[in-house]
């Protein structure tokens, strides 16, 4: 049985599509391995939403070519959003490659490294859940996809000509999905789209999360349920009250921001409005005084001027969130924005980055302050190391769990009481109750 090797590069939206393909690919007869040390072949799914994961997938894609050269691999295969992005284009810089597959073609990945073709498709017809999938996350952590695509138009994003227009898969359809990874061990399932907030608006004529919610809560043996990629002007009360109702939806969102001042947010082609954000954020912390908020803000947008960097500044120091992703505006062409003027130099972007991130890390130490003595529940992720509510995986913090003399070592998908006794940046440390 021929070893294939998968790297997957970018957001947790490209892993769940990588899952797709390996699932295709172990039905094909192809063994799937975690170690290119002795794999035949070499599958690289890209990400292509910046510059910088452009060169980063190109690297990749490099690398793993050397590798053939040398004998060490008999195929590699190029997928994902570089593929969307360059389609044939990528094929003719990089020779050596025996296969390309689009993100609308997930399922063919088998016939593609088999047969030596490629395969980028439309975005055309409804969305599915897919026929097969092969878990690349740890057993007990999953990702649910509801959606695909994007409709919002943000002046500096490629992603709707990259994946195409928003598309929902029905509710029964996730519902099946749902409980395929529940009886797989998973008992943190997060879900994930652009705008996981528009779901099921393509469909049923506006959005369905709360129905979705509701339809997956009766799986019970998942115990966090967990939302990223919220919208705050798409946060309809009715999704609120499904979460304040339902402690096994984790007091999280994940809102991407991307910044607050109303002249960058027009600019941007944002929806959002620095009196709609706050009213929301101060909405969910009424309602839930315990949410935790992750949000990401770019700095140097075209025509952000220190005015309105100030305004975001003071912004992120009020209001505390608990996570703050920091991106410097990237200019991509074939975006609105790459040809606005004001362009701000890179050394600005790169001091007011440095700001931004100064700031958010004085607001973690007041954050931490306050946990200390707190008692709480940790997701353990291994023997050791385990998460709070307030964490997704992979991109927040986490918590170094002791265990007492004489208590039973946790295993990684345990539910652990803790009390947190120390906290420097996002590492916790606690004891086990």
């Amino acid at each position: 049985m021929p070893k294939l090797f998968i790297v997957s590069l970018g957001c947790p939206k490209n892993l769940s599509d990588a899952e797709v393909m390996a699932g295709e690919l172990a039905a094909a007869g192809w063994q799937l391995t975690p170690d290119e040390e002795g794999a035949d072949a070499a599958l690289i799914n890209t990400c292509a939403f910046l510059s910088s994961a452009v060169e980063e997938s190109e690297s990749e894609i490099r690398r793993l070519l050397a590798l053939k050269a040398r004998g060490k691999l008999s195929k590699v295969m190029v997928t994902g959003c570089l593929v969307e992005r360059e389609k044939e284009k990528l094929a003719a810089r990089f020779p050596g490659l025996d296969a390309l597959v689009g993100i609308h073609a997930l399922a063919k990945a088998a016939a593609a490294i088999e047969q030596g073709r490629n395969y980028i498709l439309p975005a055309e017809g409804p969305l599915s859940s897919p026929r097969l999938k092969a878990r690349l996350t740890a057993p007990h952590s999953a990702y649910l996809k509801v959606a695909d695509g994007c409709d919002n138009r943000c002046a500096y994003c490629l992603i709707p000509s990259i994946r195409g227009p928003f598309r929902s898969k029905p509710v029964e359809e996730l519902a099946e999905e749902a409980r395929k990874l529940a009886e797989s061990g998973a008992v943190e399932i997060s879900l994930i789209a652009q705008d996981t907030t528009a779901y099921g608006t393509d469909l049923y004529g506006r959005p369905r999360l709360a129905w979705l919610l509701n339809t997956l809560l009766q799986i019970k043996s998942v115990k966090w349920w967990r939302l990223m990629y919220v919208y705050p002007e798409r946060l309809h009360k009715e999704v609120i009250e499904v979460m304040r109702a339902n402690k096994s939806i984790v007091r999280y969102l994940d809102m991407p921001l991307q910044h607050v001042s109303d002249r960058v947010l027009k600019r941007m082609n944002r929806v959002s409005s620095e009196k709609s954000i706050k009213t929301k954020i101060a909405e969910l912390r009424r309602i839930m005084p315990d949410i935790a908020i992750r949000t990401n803000f770019i700095v140097g947008f075209p025509g952000e001027t220190q005015e309105d960097f100030s305004r975001l500044l003071a912004f992120v120091k009020k209001t505390r969130f608990d996570n703050v992703g920091v991106f410097k505006y990237s200019r991509e062409p074939g975006t609105p924005a790459a040809g606005f003027p004001g362009q701000v130099p890179e050394d600005v972007k790169e001091e007011r980055a440095q700001a931004l991130i100064a700031a958010q890390s004085a607001v973690v130490d007041v954050i931490n302050s306050g946990l200390k003595g707190k008692k709480t529940e940790v997701l353990m992720d291994s023997p050791v190391f385990g998460r709070t509510y307030r964490d997704a995986p992979e991109i927040d913090g986490r918590v170094e769990v002791q265990v007492q003399p004489g208590q039973k070592k946790p295993k990684a998908g345990d539910l652990v009481k803790v009390k947190i006794n120390s906290a420097t940046g996002y590492l916790r440390r606690a004891t086990a109750e």
